[in-house]
């Protein structure tokens, strides 16, 4: 659907909105542990076209699922009452009215091609996008991260997926040409321009088509891991644990919490790295912490697979600066720094050792990094 077609019986839409899917560049689940991040949006994106309705009743469309049209009765939305792709936007209604907001129903027809079970934030650039849509239609006011707080909202209480902020706020807050380098405890963001062409570099993109069952769940579990360990530790958060104290943290805890801790903050502290790497220019620099992000995502957080392994095994060897596993995990994407003449030999590296494993192909795409949500024109 375009914006000059209908989106309720004739009815021309109110307007057009997008808002991206992302890549991490480095600084994985540390956002649930109050630290840093340092995502940038892509341009594979979720459009919404939307006309506000008065009847109370909230229908969807979506170009990529099956069974027609879903009709929700906003006033019915709760937590779980609400199914496949539909609850993403329906939780961005609920929450809204949760939060105390006079919002009703709409037509909204989603469009998107951010790749989903790849770990680039399919869910999270719909709601988004939807919440997008109703700050600007309703006239609610609200900022960046307002937005964003409240798309996680949505996503933790309704969807019942215990996420951090980075993919809300890299959807909704990013911009182009630059990487969001992002405290997760306060919301402070600086924009950090990132030219890879102008470096001579590409960021190659490897979704591996993988994504394993056990990952909502897994997940939760390393939440609360975390957690547990900054209560032994008297701490807030893992944030608040000074690297230099980190052997003498460990000490203190069970062997089981051990790995999870040693991650998050070696994470942290690789974020901080590449940061500095990116403002001196040094964007070369960044290959050896992406590698050294994903052994430790590999064998201390345990959350990457043989299939995203040998992604980043492959980019390696084929030439690539650096690569890792972006997401949460499990399956998903892959991220590799590569020289832009190399690009292709890179990609078509990383293919043959698929097939040569017996694995699908993977979708493989450079990424540039893109703007967040946004009213198109």
């Amino acid at each position: 659907m375009t914006g000059s077609q209908s989106v309720r019986d004739g009815a021309a839409p109110e307007g057009i909105w997008a808002a991206p899917g992302r890549v991490n560049l480095i600084g994985e689940h540390t956002d649930y542990n109050d630290g840093f991040v340092l995502p940038v949006a892509l341009p594979h994106a979720a459009r919404a076209t939307v006309r506000l309705r008065t009847d109370g009743v909230l229908r969807l469309v979506s170009e990529q699922a099956e069974g027609g049209a879903v009709e929700l009765a906003v006033a019915d939305l709760a937590p779980g009452s609400v199914d496949g792709w539909a609850k993403y936007p329906a939780a961005v209604v609920w929450t809204l009215r949760a939060a105390g907001y006079d919002v009703g129903g709409a037509d909204v027809h989603i469009d998107s091609d951010v790749p989903t079970g790849a770990g680039l934030s399919s869910s999270a650039a719909i709601e988004c996008v939807v919440a997008a849509a109703y700050n600007d239609l309703h006239g609610l006011g609200l900022d960046g991260p307002a937005l964003a707080r409240l798309a996680q909202r949505a996503e933790n209480e309704f969807v019942g997926v215990p996420c951090g902020i980075m993919d809300q706020m890299a959807s909704v807050c990013c911009a182009e040409g630059n990487a969001l380098f992002l405290d997760t405890r306060d919301l402070a963001q600086r924009q950090v321009p990132l030219d890879l062409a102008g470096a001579g570099l590409r960021l190659l993109v490897v979704d591996t088509r993988v994504k394993h069952d056990l990952a909502d769940g897994a997940y939760a579990e390393l939440r609360a891991g975390c957690e547990r360990a900054a209560a032994l530790l008297g701490l807030a958060a893992l944030r608040d644990l000074a690297p230099a104290a980190l052997d003498t943290a460990l000490a203190e805890l069970p062997d089981e919490l051990r790995p999870l801790v040693r991650h998050v903050v070696t994470e942290d502290a690789r974020v901080e790295q590449a940061v500095a790497l990116l403002d001196a220019g040094d964007l070369a620099g960044l290959g050896p912490i992406l590698t050294a992000g994903h052994a430790s995502l590999r064998d201390d957080y345990r959350v990457s697979c043989p299939e995203t392994d040998l992604a980043v095994e492959a980019a390696v060897a084929a030439g690539a600066l650096g690569a890792r596993m972006t997401g949460g995990g499990f399956g998903g994407s892959v991220i590799a720094l590569v020289d832009a003449e190399a690009l292709d030999t890179v990609a078509e590296a990383v293919t043959a050792a698929f097939t040569a494993a017996g694995y699908a192909a993977p979708r493989t795409f450079a990424a540039t990094p893109a703007a967040g949500a946004r009213r198109l024109p």
